[in-house]
């Protein structure tokens, strides 16, 4: 009995102690931890137990940029990259030190507007060329109104109004209806994370400011003197009479009286996009009277002799106009009424020729009829070097590329040939005190020794030389070579 029972005790001992030797032959194997690891810009910046953790860090350390943008998050810069791992290795680095290194690398974002305007513009070749702007706003209202703002800059608070009211002044006998206002750009948006180091925009005016005179916003003060006009102030200080509305609040039409020591502000608006108004307008515009010339070959050429005064007539005219930022690019004809006949000038001129000396009275037009006139005497940027300058003389299209080109009076051909800026050129002394100016021609007629007569072909149009498009630039100089005058002045 004894031996069975330390049978029994001795398997009991073998039982436990194979028990224990095959737990410790099948040990279970230990579970990979998931971490995150912190890229910026493709640099791994360590290892953290919980993005949420960092994310939450970022923005409670981002008071500064809470409070400049008046926001309640921040994130976490555009190009920061958090990827999911597992590893066995237990090291972690801290949210702490990892948000340093991000804050001296790179910059945070906060949730905003990206605004992208793109612009088509066509070349002098005739190719297209695609430009884009991009504009970051915190509140995609602040774009809005700074849009809103530019339009009435350009085409009137009251005006635009009335125009989206549907509450315009039906037109009885004269007066003018806005038809269509647009930006003429392509403009995109859509909500992102901005860098904090970029431009946002908080506020509608200052965004509009920059819409109408970009970075550049320079002024000065300029005080009113006895005999002043919007006009003169304008062209003494370079720019348009509507710039100088536009920067001048108290002023509404170029037909405001000025006063001694009245203080006007010059500013030089660079617009950033560009408001199109399609506008129907009626208006009474003088037609100006002919002149009919008789001749007396008593009297030498140049004397003149008036025996009926001309006199304007009065036309009612409708048309289309098409503006760019209050500017005048397009004219469609709708209609003409006669409300007053104009009375034609008489004018007995000497016929008695001395071949090269013209009339001081009595010119010619440059081109056929059907010419448009795409500049004038006026102040101007450049549309070749970009610079404010003082366009000499007039740009006219003639009937298009290829069309005569006329002398506008009798005189001596004194330069005939090619000008880096005139292309080109025909210059025409008159033996008067006058000399004029043709450029961009395609061809010349002429040469150098000619004896010109008033309408006689000397070339055809082109677009050599510094030229946009195909047209003759015409200059009328006075006293000396290169004095010159408005050509409108003599006609």
């Amino acid at each position: 009995m004894k031996c069975l029972k330390k049978f029994v005790f001795l398997g009991i001992i073998i039982a436990i102690v194979a028990v224990v030797c095959l737990g410790f032959g099948y040990q279970k194997s230990p579970e990979p931890n998931v971490y995150y690891e912190v890229y910026l810009k493709d640099k791994s910046l360590g290892v953290i137990a919980s993005k949420d953790e960092l994310d939450d860090y970022i923005n409670t350390n981002g008071s500064y940029y809470k409070n400049k943008y008046g926001v309640n998050e921040v994130y976490s810069p555009t190009d920061l990259q958090v990827k999911k791992i597992t590893t066995y290795n237990d090291k972690v680095s801290s949210v702490r030190d990892v948000y340093k290194q991000i804050s001296k690398d790179s910059n945070f974002t906060i949730k905003g507007y990206e605004f992208k305007i793109k612009k088509q513009t066509t070349n002098d070749d005739g190719s297209e060329e695609a430009s884009e702007k991009t504009i970051y706003v915190l509140d995609k209202k602040v774009f809005k109104k700074a849009i809103e703002a530019l339009i009435e800059t350009f085409v009137g608070k009251d005006r635009y109004e009335a125009y989206l009211d549907d509450n315009q002044v039906k037109i009885e006998t004269t007066g003018e209806n806005i038809e269509n206002v647009y930006i003429d750009e392509d403009i995109t948006f859509k909500e992102t994370n901005i860098s904090v180091n970029e431009k946002i925009y908080t506020d509608a005016d200052e965004l509009a400011r920059y819409l109408l005179y970009g970075n550049d916003y320079n002024t000065s003060e300029y005080t009113v003197s006895a005999g002043d006009t919007i006009e003169n102030v304008a062209f003494n200080n370079q720019i348009s009479p509507e710039e100088l509305l536009l920067s001048n609040s108290t002023l509404t039409s170029t037909t405001n009286l000025l006063y001694p020591g009245q203080k006007l502000t010059i500013a030089e608006t660079n617009p950033q996009i560009s408001v199109v108004e399609e506008t129907y307008v009626v208006e009474d515009i003088e037609s100006k009277y002919t002149t009919e010339e008789r001749y007396d070959d008593t009297m030498v050429v140049g004397q003149d002799k008036v025996i009926q005064e001309g006199e304007n007539g009065m036309d009612r005219v409708s048309q289309m106009e098409r503006k760019i930022n209050g500017t005048i690019v397009y004219v469609d004809p709708k209609g003409k009424e006669s409300l007053k006949d104009p009375v034609t000038k008489i004018i007995v001129k000497g016929s008695k020729v001395i071949p090269d000396v013209g009339s001081t009275t009595s010119w010619g037009w440059p081109t056929d009829s059907g010419w448009t006139l795409s500049s004038g005497y006026v102040w101007r940027t450049s549309p070749i070097n970009g610079k404010r300058e003082l366009h000499g003389g007039l740009d006219i299209s003639g009937t298009g590329y290829g069309s005569n080109i006329y002398a506008t009076n009798n005189g001596r051909v004194i330069e005939a040939g090619y000008h880096y800026s005139y292309g080109n050129h025909v210059i025409i002394n008159h033996n008067n005190g006058y000399y004029t100016l043709y450029g961009h021609m395609s061809r010349i007629a002429v040469k150098v020794g000619d004896v010109v007569s008033r309408g006689q072909v000397i070339g055809y149009v082109g677009m050599t030389g510094a030229a946009t498009g195909p047209h003759v630039h015409y200059e009328i100089w006075k006293g000396c070579e290169y004095c010159r005058i408005n050509p409108m002045s003599v006609y």
